[in-house]
């Protein structure tokens, strides 16, 4: 018998504090720029003011690209460009620095992170501390098989809140969340359309590497048959990644549901974060106050799952890369905005009238 119970989610993520975020509006409301003019910046300095619990709210100084990785099954339907179990490679890219992600990263002065759940590759072709989590060697064919079994789904998961609370351990102050997978966007794809009640077509993109016509029909029709396996285990968030998801997708959602207990804020990277997370929200309500959405990456289940989350994407520079790239964009804007909300001065009167308070406070306070 299991001894996990996502159900403790619930009572164990608070929001994000309101008290401060109302802190945080005031200050905003005095400083030299006035309110509204910086856009979205006010709204990000804002929430991580919240998040933080602090006004004004502290720089970004500590953050994190943490990526997980798997080679789904369903691949093997020619439902991706890239051929099946081939992540490896793409991981061993992102190691050597020569991927979207790295130059990013690299550029930013952020470390990355990459975990193997469930690689088709020889571990020993990896480092030690990239696969020492994985589960099992590629997530099962989910439109006739489940992705895991149901003590795979569990070390999988647990490895993600695992992960989350090193990160948090170690002074991560935000983590930019992304996957490198081959076939993760169908089984995405199935989550998204199971939560949201929606048909396969409404949900089938077509990936980072722009798949044709063809592949799309057999995306489609992969992510139809997976889905009808879906359903039934809808009420049960955790069989639902071990029937249609992955290793990958487990591990993403235990590590952001537990991020957002340990109240570290997360960057959403694609379509498959953004699926995870949906299966994080249907667990724990207020887990979404945590994340942040990086960027509109042209998937329509993206979109469809941003929008039942009610998340707005900071980006839309239509990044269908994955791997952390688009979210990674997103980190100069955050720390641009916290910057702003801490550094920017107050006018003039404000400091006034705030000293003549403090005076009369004080005359008010002297004995007689």
């Amino acid at each position: 018998m299991s001894s996990l119970n996502l159900d403790d989610f619930t009572d164990l993520i608070e929001r994000p504090d309101g008290g401060v975020r109302r802190d945080a509006e005031a200050r905003r409301e005095r400083q030299i720029v006035p309110p509204g003019s910086l856009g979205r910046l006010d709204d990000l300095g804002e929430w991580l003011a919240a998040a933080q619990g602090t006004v004004p709210v502290r720089p970004v100084e500590r953050p994190r690209v943490v990526l997980f990785a798997g080679d789904h099954g369903i691949a093997e339907l020619g439902v991706s460009a890239r051929p099946a179990g081939s992540a490896g490679q793409l991981v061993r890219d992102v190691l050597e620095g020569a991927r979207p992600v790295s130059v990013l990263a690299r550029r930013l002065g952020v470390p990355v992170r990459v975990v193997d759940m469930a690689l088709d590759c020889d571990p020993e072709t990896l480092p030690e501390d990239v696969v020492r989590h994985r589960v099992r060697r590629g997530s099962g064919r989910i439109d006739i098989e489940d992705a895991l079994t149901p003590e795979e789904a569990e070390a999988a998961f647990r490895a993600g809140v695992a992960l989350a609370d090193e990160e948090a351990d170690s002074g991560t102050d935000l983590v930019v969340l992304g996957d490198v997978s081959v076939g993760g966007t169908t089984a995405a794809g199935v989550l998204v359309a199971a939560l949201c009640g929606t048909d396969a077509s409404v949900v089938t993109g077509r990936g980072g590497l722009a798949i044709d016509d063809l592949a799309w029909m057999r995306k489609c029709a992969a992510i139809r048959d997976a889905l009808r396996r879906a359903r039934p285990v809808l009420g049960d968030q955790l069989q639902l990644l071990a029937t249609v998801g992955g290793a990958d997708l487990a591990a993403i959602t235990g590590f952001l549901l537990q991020s957002a207990v340990r109240k570290m804020p997360v960057i959403l990277d694609g379509v498959v974060v953004a699926a995870c997370a949906l299966v994080g929200q249907r667990v724990a309500f207020r887990a979404p106050d945590w994340w942040l959405a990086a960027h509109d990456s042209g998937e329509p289940g993206q979109a469809k799952a941003l929008d039942r989350m009610a998340l707005e994407p900071v980006l839309t520079q239509g990044v269908r890369v994955g791997e952390g790239a688009g979210a990674l964009l997103a980190l100069p804007v955050v720390q641009a905005a916290a910057a702003l909300s801490a550094e920017l001065p107050e006018r003039a009167e404000e400091k006034s009238e705030e000293k003549a308070a403090e005076t009369d406070d004080a005359e008010v306070s002297q004995p007689e």
